[in-house]
């Protein structure tokens, strides 16, 4: 079992639309389709940052997790579900606020101790 961590880093002029868009159209839809952990937007407090400071992309605005049973798994999953072929996706996605306020999107996978 591995644990798919996905860090946004939305442009924090844009949340309120972001999330207005994952809550109406995005999330019914990972929900059906993945196992997720839960889904995360930043309140208005401040970041607590120890050691080197943030680069100028700063905090991750968003966090989402979901768990797979493998990478394997995970990579064939997330093309059915994302990729080019998926229609409900594309249309839900013609929906998005604005991809460019994507300041930076990472994906790390890790393991429960």
């Amino acid at each position: 079992m591995i644990y798919e961590i996905r860090d946004y880093y939305v442009e924090p002029a844009a949340m309120e639309q972001y999330a207005k868009w994952v809550q109406d159209h995005a999330l019914p839809y990972i929900h059906r389709n993945l196992e997720l952990v839960g889904f995360w937007i930043n309140t208005d407090a401040p970041v607590q940052v120890t050691g080197a400071p943030l680069d100028e992309v700063g905090a991750a605005t968003v966090t989402w997790i979901v768990r797979w049973d493998d990478i394997d798994t995970r990579n064939r999953i997330m093309g059915s579900v994302f990729g080019p072929g998926a229609s409900e996706w594309a249309e839900i996605a013609a929906h998005h606020p604005g991809r460019q306020n994507y300041r930076r999107i990472q994906a790390r996978f890790t393991r429960a101790l």
